[in-house]
């Protein structure tokens, strides 16, 4: 008779260092229409859903036919002075860079040409990478923060409101290429939404289960993996830093949020848009655009009220509440706060609704004296004030925000 130990009877357990709060727990075998959550901070750890790579590179395909009419086809069409004027997603961005706006235009071609067309080529290196033995590691971890910068979603918002805006002067159609965008964007977001980099990770560089105490494990804010740091103080699996807490989160929070401020002082204050209609000049600064889309729309220009100036500035508040909240550890509302963080992470993106609108108008109304649109100063200090809200989300390590209502003695720097 055969004597075996637990442990080769039993299924070592698979243990997991929360991102988000630092909780340590074993995570379960997840299966397809399941997804772990944190028993701490309820975030979610792992999803079962999983898409092969040949479906994946099936929809990077079908999305790499559709762009270059996605882009450069036009998205609507008017008929103004007597002439038939055709707008286009490029045809918005060169009108840009050529009023001298460029560092505005790279912003608006980086979401919604730079970043869909980085989607589909991350999927291609994966699909071919993995036959051709290529490092796969950089796709992966750049994977995980394309997401929140694919925008076709929200430019397709834009297209609706720049029609409502233009209407005013011309009649307006849609054109041929919306067809193509539409079907682009709605490919993209649901490619974003099956796509599972854990699982991805998992497939191409699978790591053995430490048999160590569950308390040494720590957790790589890149990929997600609950490891310990090898000889060179890394992630095995990403071959990233492995640190106890991401190295001066509070200091780069602090500047990104002091910087977005500044700047949304001037992106207020100053016209983000002005008109030339029959020799006189009509400028607009958001608010103002805002409040003249409502007496023709009321609806549209709630939407992009709340897009423009609520989602900003109240990024803005619960940045400044929560970094505020870690200095003097605060040990009230914990789970508030980070609802908070997870609601302004998801809504920052639709900030960027203002600079597409502008950058479809321009392309649709640029005619001679008679008729003109240009952009404002306001909307470089816009655009930057919102990726830099971005940026001061993704740098503050949420973790910071357990240990200070846990302890009063955290390191926040390292």
């Amino acid at each position: 008779m055969k004597i075996y130990a637990i442990s080769q009877i039993l299924p070592q357990a698979r243990y997991q260092r929360c991102p988000q709060c630092d909780t340590l727990f074993s995570l379960p075998d997840v299966k397809s229409n399941q997804s772990a959550h944190c028993p701490r901070c309820n975030a979610r750890i792992l999803n079962g859903r999983d898409w092969s790579m040949t479906r994946l590179a099936a929809m990077a395909v079908t999305m790499l036919l559709l762009m270059p009419f996605a882009f450069s086809e036009p998205l609507l069409t008017i008929r103004l002075l007597g002439t038939t004027i055709r707008a286009s997603l490029l045809e918005g961005i060169i009108q840009m860079a050529q009023q001298g706006n460029v560092i505005t235009a790279s912003m608006v071609a980086f979401c919604t040409i730079g970043a869909p067309a980085t989607l589909v080529a991350s999927i291609g290196w994966l699909f071919f990478g993995d036959r051709l033995g290529l490092n796969l590691r950089p796709v992966l971890l750049m994977l995980d923060r394309l997401k929140e910068w694919v925008m076709l979603d929200i430019y397709l918002v834009g297209i609706a409101v720049a029609s409502i805006k233009v209407q005013d002067y011309a009649d307006i159609n849609p054109g041929t290429g919306l067809l193509a965008f539409l079907s682009l964007a709605a490919l993209s977001l649901v490619t974003l939404i099956h796509i599972n980099v854990e699982q991805l990770w998992h497939r191409f560089y699978p790591q053995p289960q430490p048999h160590i105490a569950p308390e040494q494990l720590r957790v790589c804010l890149n990929c997600h993996h609950t490891c310990l740091p090898d000889e060179r103080g890394r992630c095995p699996r990403c071959h990233t830093p492995l640190r106890l807490r991401r190295r001066h989160s509070l200091q780069k929070s602090w500047a990104a949020l002091i910087s977005a401020v500044v700047l949304l002082i001037p992106a207020n204050l100053l016209p983000i848009s002005v008109i030339y209609l029959n020799g006189a000049r009509q400028e607009d600064t958001i608010l103002s655009g805002i409040l003249s889309l409502a007496s023709g729309n009321i609806p549209v220009a709630i939407v992009v009220f709340i897009a423009s100036i609520l989602v900003p500035f109240t990024k803005v508040i619960v940045l400044l509440t929560l970094l505020l909240s870690i200095h003097f550890k605060c040990e009230q509302g914990l789970k508030t706060r980070v609802r908070l963080l997870r609601v302004v992470t998801w809504v920052g993106r639709w900030s960027m609704l203002d600079l597409f609108v502008i950058a479809l108008t321009m392309s649709l109304v640029n005619r001679d004296q008679l008729l003109a649109f240009t952009m404002g100063p306001a909307a470089f200090y816009f655009g930057s004030a919102v990726i830099l809200t971005i940026l001061a989300v993704e740098w503050l390590d949420s973790r910071l925000l357990w240990d200070a209502h846990a302890t009063g003695n955290a390191d926040y720097t390292d």
